[in-house]
């Protein structure tokens, strides 16, 4: 019988969104709704388990991990991609790594969540009204303003399109972009240091890669505009946190909305939660209620067909079995 670990279950609604009970007799499913940073916890919580199944970049999967689990054989994770996982420890271990479809275009839409509660100090005025405090900021109109995005693939894009209806200027930038791309998705190419210095709200949605690492930078946020908000629904090690918190800080740019960072979950002591310019949130881009119905089926069916035999949706490929 295979024995199946359903990771960092925040919301305990996994168990209800799937056919967990096809699986029987075959596996049996476990779910944990609490997320373990150490890594002898989560070796003594995994051992004993012939799959784990991940929601992605929540629980990393490092080499050190796949060597103190012997008896794992299917990892799998929602995204097609997950940076938190070793997949050359996962080949060299002979475990099977598949990864499932996400639906909809919820990150975008987050993205403009952000941009809206930043521009318009929403988090700031609940707060003060339940204090009993009326009016305490001035907002900021999108209509006139230039959108920057960094990464113009599909969620850039649709950040694009409907920077647009806000009556938005979109311009674009990322290190494969092209201005003929640009200007399919309605944005105008600009270079690097343009798109700093010119964004009224710069967005950013590239890839976590070795090469995306980093990529905004300390000299990259000195070149925003004063009154300039930067917005991260893509992933926290792009941007340099310290670089940011320091930026956000001195009050160099307006403010900031983040969703995404470089430890997850966000600790009790990081500087994000000491600062009054920058509106937070747990990594939400991806949950929504649609995506997770979408996910948790596909999950079992993999586990069905690696049962029998068969790999569906593989991100790293092994010798057949």
């Amino acid at each position: 019988m295979m024995r199946v670990a359903l990771l960092d279950d925040y919301q305990q609604v996994a168990l209800g969104l799937a056919d967990w009970k096809s699986l029987d007799p075959d596996a049996t499913v476990t779910a944990f709704p609490d997320h373990l940073f150490d890594l002898e916890a989560l070796v003594r919580r995994l051992h004993a388990f012939e799959c784990v199944v991940l929601m992605r970049e929540r629980t990393p999967f490092p080499r050190a991990l796949f060597e103190r689990l012997p008896n794992l054989k299917l990892l799998i994770t929602s995204g097609r991609r997950n940076a938190a996982i070793d997949e050359a420890a996962a080949t060299d271990h002979g475990v099977q790594v598949c990864g499932t479809n996400l639906a909809g275009l919820a990150t975008a839409e987050l993205t403009w969540g952000l941009i809206l509660a930043c521009l318009r100090h929403i988090v700031t005025e609940d707060h003060a009204q339940r204090q009993g405090r009326w009016q305490t900021t001035l907002g900021i109109e999108l209509a006139g303003k230039t959108l920057g995005v960094l990464g113009l693939g599909r969620l850039g894009s649709e950040v694009a399109r409907i920077g647009t209806a806000f009556r938005m200027s979109p311009i674009a930038w990322s290190p494969n972009l092209t201005p003929e791309r640009a200007a399919a998705a309605g944005a105008r190419f600009v270079s690097k240091d343009e798109l700093m210095a010119q964004s009224d709200v710069l967005s950013i949605h590239v890839v976590l890669s070795e090469r995306t690492r980093g990529l905004v930078g300390k000299a990259d946020l000195a070149r925003m505009k004063p009154g300039a908000f930067l917005i991260n629904t893509s992933r926290g090690p792009i941007v340099d946190e310290a670089a940011l918190v320091e930026t956000l800080r001195s009050k160099r740019i307006a403010g900031a909305g983040i969703d995404v960072f470089s430890v997850e979950p966000l600790p009790h002591d990081s500087a994000f939660y000491r600062l009054d310019n920058v509106v937070i949130t747990p990594h939400l881009g991806y949950v929504t209620a649609e995506n997770y119905a979408y996910h948790f089926p596909q999950v079992v069916e993999i586990i069905h067909a690696f049962i029998a035999g068969q790999v569906l949706k593989p991100i790293n490929h092994l010798p057949a079995r």
